[in-house]
């Protein structure tokens, strides 16, 4: 084999090996970060070192240094892990080395992503009409999402933001929840548009549509974006869209929902009721490494007018080979990225309409499974309505909480966060990997007692 080849084969058999430890080993690092320095070597050598040399260093020297976040007892964040299908298409966009840019240069990455999105939009109940751009995560989708949102609402008041951008133009008013992620924030810090007018949340940190419409109705209407959301990251709870979407379009707003990992609950019959009048929205913004759990990173920015998205994200240069119908470079952020939409498209292909809902469904029931068992601890108590794949609860006082977590964390058979909500500590379990099973979960509980009787 030539050097690729051997360093190739050295990659694959230490990735084997890494996911296969994934059902025993601990989840949390065992290694530091200076001990993974002194393990690779902080010197650059002088001399060249052979490609299978190097991937057998930094897969040996990083391994202790590893979080099995592809575990399925991972439930720190909500980050999924890769479904095999989606794997194996990522080595693939590694190994093309596609720069998924033009369709002139790339043919198949532009079908592969037109065919993706349209599953997408189906799958998610959108308006088939939306563009849908493929983006880092949901931070980026969000960012585009709402660029396309502040332009828009520019345009309708006669300014163009691409040609004479913020400065002397109208002021843009963002309302959001008061429980929004805060990944908006830092969207709309790039924007430009400053932090958002706050709406009053009920105890699940869903948003008051009353309260919306009230703040709506207050002074000026100068150009308008309301941010929702479908997904608490605490509770799990979705706004009440219907309403609230109402409220805004007659206020002449945009309406832009963060559904980072909600938002796939529209492919599940059982859990669809939680997106009613989700569809009505001008953008959404979701990961695909999330729920749909594609490797990093994918988000997805889809807009309703697809001329919006491409106004706010296109860009033009004398030696782009141009599509009439349009690139994927159209819309997102950047210009060189990966194939996104080939491991997407994997996903879909290999788990069907059915097996997208079911994955859904079970990551639900296993959430359900962790507020019962936690609620029938001693001393613990289940602070959300457990309606999709988030559960709080806290062991007492915040001091006692504090000490379970950092118990379990010591003991190593699962990772889960803590937090702080509703002004309480919490343990945040967050369930978004499709290889969580029964078993992980009872195992999971098992060491969730095993700390607060500890404590």
């Amino acid at each position: 084999m030539d050097p690729r080849e051997t360093a190739l084969q050295q990659a694959y058999d230490h990735a084997v090996r890494w996911l296969a430890s994934l059902s025993d080993r601990r989840v949390p690092a065992r290694a530091s970060v200076d001990e993974i320095v002194s393990a690779l070597g902080a010197e650059l050598p002088d001399a060249p070192s052979m490609p299978a040399d190097v991937v057998d260093l930094l897969a040996t020297a990083c391994e202790p240094g590893l979080t099995a976040f592809p575990s399925g007892r991972f439930y720190g964040f909500v980050v999924g892990g890769s479904e095999p299908a989606a794997l194996a298409a990522d080595w693939l966009v590694s190994a093309w080395d596609q720069n998924a840019v033009m369709s002139a240069v790339s043919p198949a990455y532009t079908a592969v992503e037109d065919i993706a999105s349209a599953w997408l939009l189906d799958l998610l109940g959108l308006p088939g009409e939306s563009a849908v751009g493929f983006t880092t995560g949901a931070t980026m989708a969000n960012f585009t999402c709402l660029a396309a949102g502040r332009d828009a609402v520019l345009r309708r008041a006669g300014w163009d933001v691409a040609r004479d951008g913020l400065a002397g133009g109208p002021a843009v008013r963002v309302v959001a929840g008061v429980n929004r992620h805060m990944a908006i924030d830092l969207a709309l810090r790039y924007l430009g548009l400053g932090q958002p007018e706050l709406v009053a949340a009920d105890d699940q940190g869903r948003i008051e549509p009353a309260a919306l419409r009230s703040t709506l109705a207050t002074g000026a209407t100068p150009p308008t974006i309301v941010i929702l959301q479908a997904g608490d990251i605490h509770s799990g709870a979705f706004d009440p869209f219907i309403e609230s979407i109402r409220a805004a379009h007659e206020a002449g707003a945009w309406v832009h929902i963060d559904g980072a990992f909600g938002l796939w609950a529209a492919v599940s019959p059982a859990y669809a009721h939680l997106t009613t009048g989700c569809a009505e929205a001008d953008s959404w913004a979701t990961d695909a490494h999330k729920t749909l759990n594609v490797p990093y990173d994918c988000g997805l920015a889809i807009v309703r007018d697809a001329f919006a998205l491409r106004a706010a994200m296109g860009l033009h240069g004398d030696y782009l080979i141009l599509h009439e119908r349009g690139d994927p470079s159209d819309k997102v952020p950047e210009l060189s990225r990966r194939g996104r939409a080939f491991t997407v498209w994997a996903a879909l292909r290999s788990l069907g309409r059915s097996g997208v809902a079911d994955l859904v469904e079970r990551l639900c029931r296993h959430a359900s499974a962790f507020a019962a068992g936690i609620a029938a601890m001693d001393g613990a108590t289940v602070l959300n309505d457990v309606v999709f794949t988030q559960v709080c609860a806290e062991f007492g006082s915040d001091e006692r909480t504090d000490r379970v977590l950092a118990r379990l964390l010591d003991d190593g058979t699962a990772w889960i966060s803590g937090s702080t909500w509703r002004g309480r500590r919490v343990v945040r379990i967050s369930v978004s990997n499709w290889s969580t099973t029964d078993d992980d979960v009872r195992r999971a509980l098992a060491a969730i007692r095993r700390a607060a009787v500890d404590i």
